[in-house]
C-alpha cells in the first residue's frame, strides 16, 4: 500500500496522542510503565460535604452545582459525597464538624457562626454601609475580607478550617406576616426568626428573635412559637410552605443585604492535596457562583409570580419607616460592636472599601427602574 505525500494527514487529538505514546513506549520497553495510566487507573479522592438546607430546599440544589464542576474539572478524581442539614451533624453544626473532620466540606452561611463569634456574622449578615451582595463578596476577594476571614476562624476562633464566599444573594426579604405592617409600631412585640446579628438589630428594635434552622421555620410558625420570619428567597420559602402560614410577603430590607454562600474545607484535607486539586476545589467555588447568581435569578423571580399568582401572597416592599429604623439600629449596634478590637478591624476595612468601591458605582449606574418603568409602564405599581 503505498501512501500519497501530499495528501494531509488525519489531525491528531491530544488523546490519540497520548493513547499511541503509550503504546509506542510499551513497545519499546515492556518493562517500563508509564505515571499517566497508573494515575488514570486510581480510585477517585471521595470527599464527604454535608449542606445547612434540607433535601428539598433549592440551595441543596446549588450545593449540587459545586459538586457537579468539582468532579468534571477534575477528570472525576474528585468524587464529592453531598448530604443535606441532619445527615452527619444538625444545620448549624456544620462548622465543627468540618473543623473535627466528620465531614470534609460544608456548604452554609457566616451567621450561623454568630453564636461562636459575632464577628463572623460581619461576613454577610452585617451592617449594611451601601455594598450591595457583589460589592461585599468583591471586598472578600479584593478587599482583604479572606485574610480577615482566615484570621478569625483559624487564629482567634481556633478552628481547623479554610472558608471561602460564593454566590452574593440578592438582598434577603423582610419576611412573612400574618397581618400588613405599615411601620416600627406595627413589629414591637413580635416573635420574629432571624440569624446573626440580624437577630441583635431586630431585637434592638422591639422585636422577640429566635434563631432557628431553615427546615424548623414553617413548624414553628404553626405552633405559633413564632409571629413572623425571614429565611432567604422566593423559592426557598416556596419550598418550606411559607405561603400556607402567612399571606404577607416583605421584600427590600436592610437586615441581612449582603449575604453569601460559606465553603468550608478540612483545613488539613484542602492543604494537603496535590496543588491542581486543591486550586479546582477553590476556584471552583467562584465557577458555582456565577451558576448559582444565573440559576437563582431564574428561580427566585418565576417563584415569586408563582408565590402571588397562584398562592395571592401580597408581594410589599418593606415600609420606609422600617428602613430607616434599620438604619439607625445599625449605627447604634456598631458602637458597641466596635468594642471589640477585631470587629473594628473588619468595620473599618469593610467602610473603606465601600466608601470608594460604592461610590464609583452609584456615580456610574444608571437608574434601572427608570428603564424598567419605560419598557413595562405599570408593572411595579399595578402588581403590588
Amino acid at each position: 500500500m503505498t501512501t500519497d505525500p501530499h495528501k494531509p494527514s488525519a489531525p491528531v487529538s491530544r488523546r490519540s496522542f497520548l493513547r499511541r505514546g503509550g503504546v509506542i513506549a510499551g513497545g519499546a520497553a515492556a518493562s517500563t510503565m508509564l505515571a499517566a495510566p497508573a494515575v488514570l487507573a486510581q480510585a477517585p479522592l471521595v470527599l464527604k460535604m454535608q449542606t445547612s438546607w434540607p433535601a428539598s430546599d433549592i440551595w441543596q440544589t446549588m450545593a449540587q452545582q459545586y459538586v457537579d464542576r468539582v468532579q468534571a474539572m477534575s477528570g472525576d478524581r474528585i468524587k464529592i459525597d453531598l448530604l443535606p442539614a441532619g445527615a452527619v451533624v444538625g444545620a448549624f453544626q456544620v462548622m465543627d464538624g468540618v473543623s473535627d473532620g466528620v465531614i470534609d466540606i460544608a456548604h452554609s452561611v457566616c451567621a450561623y457562626w454568630y453564636g461562636k463569634n459575632k464577628a463572623a456574622s460581619l461576613f454577610g449578615t452585617g451592617p449594611v454601609f451601601g455594598g450591595d451582595p457583589t460589592n461585599m463578596l468583591s471586598w472578600f476577594y479584593q478587599g482583604g475580607g479572606r485574610d480577615l476571614y482566615r484570621e478569625l476562624t483559624q487564629d482567634n476562633m481556633g478552628l481547623n478550617v479554610v472558608g471561602l464566599l460564593g454566590f452574593p444573594m440578592p438582598a434577603q426579604p423582610f419576611g412573612w406576616f400574618k397581618n400588613p405592617i405599615n411601620g416600627v409600631a406595627d413589629i414591637k412585640g413580635m416573635k420574629y426568626r432571624t440569624v446573626g446579628l440580624a437577630a441583635d438589630l431586630l431585637q434592638s428594635m422591639g422585636m422577640s428573635v429566635a434563631q432557628l434552622p431553615g427546615g424548623e421555620i414553617v413548624p414553628a410558625m404553626e405552633r405559633g412559637v413564632i409571629d413572623a420570619f425571614e429565611f432567604n428567597n422566593p423559592s426557598s420559602d416556596l419550598r418550606f410552605g411559607a405561603q400556607d402560614v402567612a399571606k404577607n410577603y416583605y421584600l427590600g430590607s436592610y437586615h441581612q443585604a449582603s449575604e453569601a454562600f460559606e465553603f468550608l474545607f478540612n483545613r488539613d484535607v484542602i492543604e494537603d492535596l496535590e496543588p491542581d486539586l486543591r486550586a479546582i476545589l477553590e476556584h471552583g467555588v467562584e465557577a458555582v457562583s456565577t451558576y448559582n447568581t444565573a440559576f437563582a435569578l431564574d428561580n427566585y423571580s418565576a417563584d415569586l409570580l408563582k408565590l402571588r399568582d397562584e398562592d395571592g401572597v401580597n408581594i410589599l416592599k418593606t415600609p420606609d419607616d422600617i428602613l430607616t429604623a434599620q438604619l439607625d439600629a445599625w449605627s447604634a449596634m456598631i458602637t458597641t460592636l466596635e468594642g471589640d478590637a477585631f470587629i473594628k478591624k473588619v468595620l473599618d476595612s469593610q467602610r473603606d472599601w465601600v466608601k470608594r468601591t460604592t461610590y464609583y458605582e452609584l456615580m456610574n449606574k444608571p437608574d434601572y427602574t427608570l428603564a424598567y418603568n419605560h419598557f413595562f409602564p405599570g408593572e411595579l405599581a399595578a402588581k403590588q
